[in-house]
């Protein structure tokens, strides 16, 4: 007979935890995004539907079209497909 130290009942793993939902992106899916802040590592943060997501050479208010590169339990890292306008830049008006 198997001895079971008391540590509570036995689980199959992670699968079926409420502990890390399933993520709202997908790799190699695009999207628009916004730069909200930069990491500690210099990259671009933007946040999609709360998963934090890391984007190299961005920088806070720059507007960007991403890719899914890699998804992991607590993050997502993207690479720039298209840069649009960041916030500090305006078009002349023309009139």
């Amino acid at each position: 007979m198997e001895e079971r130290r008391g540590f509570g009942p036995r689980r199959g793993g992670f699968r079926g935890s409420s502990r890390f939902p399933p993520k709202p992106v997908e790799t190699g899916k695009e999207y628009e995004v916004d730069i909200q802040e930069t990491s500690r590592r210099g990259e671009g943060i933007a946040r999609i539907q709360g998963l934090v997501t890391f984007i190299p050479n961005t920088k806070p208010g720059d507007h960007v079209k991403i890719r899914i590169i890699r998804i992991s339990r607590r993050f997502a890292e993207a690479e720039v497909v298209e840069k649009g306008e960041t916030e500090t830049e305006e078009e002349p008006s023309e009139e």
